[in-house]
């Protein structure tokens, strides 16, 4: 169990929560929930004792896990050794004993601690220590080859699931997860909320994968109006509770303000009168009957609307036969498929199976978007008539370019996508994905991610492509642009192709699937559903 009491947080005048007092109980898996800077990161450092609250008390478990953010903290480690680090009494003891073994010689002191030390070892189940994280890390994708490499060996993806195989191992009495989705594909995600189902301690998880949340929680905790109030169920059941719960609280407000002003109208009409009794009485009701103004809630919800200035030829593109090898390596070995206007299509697979090659394979003949010094190895990529692309890539800053013009506005900058559209345009655009006003002067240099980000879907827009090329666009969003994103795709009457490990994107966008798998890709003619059900 967790218990929070009476906990406060603030930055400057800023106001993350206050006062806040609730108890997370075994058993249970909260998401923990909140716009990008409403402070759950934060939140989750006061639980896990990293850093402390400006007021009040956490009482924490004696053994609980953490996902840690840094990626190189551990790259001297082993990647079996980081795993096991996840349980601190047995690490320290393993460590301790070798230290003991390493001496010349040993004293009676020495043989003592060793007694109990193996004693420690023992207790925490050291002696299956490796079998135990090396299954963990197999099932976050982690195959036996690597498990005796050094961490900073690894790549980024691969560290984020040691590092959660860390948090996860050891039997820890409570887990906090900070986006443990991470960099994880749609395979890893699906074996974690497995994992997780099974989990009988205390589990409090951030995530901006809204799937994620809907199956793994049973009780939701948002931060919003200054305070934490959890909520019974998921994400969704969450916006669904805190929706009516808001709605009847404006209602009684709104009730309560036309009876005030019945009353002021009354006393105003007969103060000076002969019923001033009358009068005394509603001015004492206008006292009790005064309304405390609601809390402001910090979510905001962008509006992303994607349209065409024109739409693209029935036969959007062709390629045949692409191959791509990365020396001795074949990612794309002869693929071919055709494309009409109006599919969406996701691209399905684990990390490193040729998602983006296939994408930038694909814009390797289109102008602008191809990228410097790739080339394919073989096959033919034929672009229809009139098509126009918008993309999204993966390394959003790129796009961006803050480095060549760091002190470029970011209304600047839009404005010269379509140098012919009025400012009131881009005014409106920017503040659609909530650039207020004074934002709109905001240099490139000092955008953050989730900012350059929602930049990007500005452009996009702007310009109006009929083809709209994403390469895993929810990584810098929250929950609430992502199901922007989501609806706009659903309702954009265009051509998409789309990486991302985002079930409910897959599920309620797609319309095509191409599945990357056992160095094959299946051109699959259906919703994911289907998909699903035909291998399952």
């Amino acid at each position: 169990m967790i218990s929070v009491s009476n906990v406060s947080m603030r930055f400057g005048s800023k106001v993350l929560f206050e006062e806040v007092s609730t108890t997370f109980i075994p058993g249970r898996r909260y998401g923990l929930t909140g716009p990008n800077g409403s402070g759950k990161s934060t939140f989750m450092k006061v639980l896990t004792g990293d850093i402390d609250a400006q007021k009040g008390t956490v009482v924490r478990p004696r053994k609980f896990g953490v996902l840690r953010q840094d990626q190189f903290a551990f790259d001297a480690y082993r990647v079996i050794d980081t795993a096991i680090m996840g349980n601190k009494p047995l690490w320290a003891a393993l460590e301790e004993r070798d230290r003991i073994y390493e001496k010349p010689e040993m004293t009676d002191e020495d043989g003592m601690r060793l007694g109990e030390l193996e004693g420690i070892i023992g207790d925490e189940d050291g002696y299956t220590a490796e079998s135990d994280a090396a299954i963990l890390l197999d099932g976050l994708d982690i195959p036996e080859s690597l498990h005796d490499r050094k961490m900073g060996e690894l790549q980024g993806g691969q560290k984020v699931r040691v590092l959660l195989a860390q948090a996860l191992f050891g039997k820890p009495e409570a887990l906090l997860l900070d986006e443990p989705t991470n960099h994880l594909d749609l395979d890893s995600i699906h074996w974690l909320q497995d994992f997780l189902f099974g989990y009988t301690g205390t589990l409090i998880v951030i995530s901006h994968d809204r799937h994620f949340l809907n199956s793994v929680t049973t009780h939701t905790a948002d931060i919003d109006y200054q305070t934490i109030i959890t909520y019974t169920g998921g994400y969704d059941d969450m916006v669904m509770a805190k929706t009516q719960i808001r709605s009847t609280l404006e209602s009684q407000n709104a009730q309560r303000d036309k009876k005030i002003a019945q009353l002021n109208d009354f006393i105003a009409r007969f103060a000076a009168g002969t019923r001033s009794s009358q009068v005394t009485s509603r001015r004492k009701e206008v006292e009790r009957l005064q309304t405390n103004e609601l809390a402001r809630s910090n979510i905001q919800r962008p509006f992303i609307k994607f349209d065409q200035v024109r739409p693209s030829g029935k036969h959007v593109l062709e390629f045949k036969h692409v191959t791509k090898l990365y020396g001795d390596h074949t990612v794309l070995d002869g693929f071919s498929a055709n494309i009409l206007r109006g599919e969406k299509i996701c691209l399905m697979g684990r990390n490193g199976v040729g998602k983006t090659t296939l994408l930038k394979s694909l814009l390797n003949n289109y102008p602008g978007l191809a990228e410097k010094d790739f080339t394919l190895d073989s096959g033919s990529v034929f672009w229809g008539h009139e098509a126009q692309i918008g993309y999204f890539p993966q390394d959003v800053s790129a796009t961006i370019d803050s480095a060549s013009e760091p002190n470029l506005t970011v209304a600047e900058w839009l404005h010269r996508w379509n140098p012919a559209a009025h400012v009131e345009d881009i005014r409106g655009i920017l503040g659609q994905m909530l650039f207020s006003g004074e934002e709109g002067g905001k240099p490139l240099k000092a955008l953050s991610g989730g900012e350059q980000a929602r930049l990007a879907f500005c452009k996009l827009i702007l310009t109006k492509p009929n083809i709209l090329i994403f390469d895993e666009p929810t990584n810098h969003l929250d929950l609430e642009a992502i199901n922007a994103l989501n609806i706009a795709l659903q309702r954009y009457e265009g051509t998409v192709l789309l990486v991302t490990h985002d079930h409910d994107l897959i599920d309620e966008v797609a319309t095509r699937l191409w599945n990357f798998h056992d160095n094959v890709i299946e051109d699959f003619q259906g919703p994911y559903a289907e998909w699903k059900g035909k291998h399952s």
